[in-house]
């Protein structure tokens, strides 16, 4: 989706989004027509949104949050590929 679209569907302002696209909460896909985003991106947004007005995170603790949760989630993507690996070997 365009950043029209993501706007409309995470409910975000311009200024929000483009200071989240530079503090890379967000890290859209670059194509030759220009970023595009997926339903991840606007998952990852509303949680942003949430950890700010729900819990009061600040922006440090958004930084450390989002860096645990990429780490959970490469973490779980090894472990899954190990596990298909084993799985393969075994008679």
């Amino acid at each position: 989706m365009n950043k029209q679209e993501f706007l409309t569907y995470s409910g975000l302002q311009v200024q929000i989004l483009d200071l989240w696209l530079e503090q890379r909460w967000l890290t859209p896909e670059e194509t030759s027509v220009g970023i595009q985003f997926s339903d991840i991106d606007v998952a990852r947004a509303r949680l942003i949104y949430d950890l700010k007005s729900d819990l009061g995170a600040n922006d440090e603790g958004i930084d450390v949050i989002l860096h645990l949760m990429d780490q959970i989630h490469g973490l779980r993507h090894a472990l899954a590929q190990l596990h298909k690996d084993i799985q393969e070997r075994s008679p």
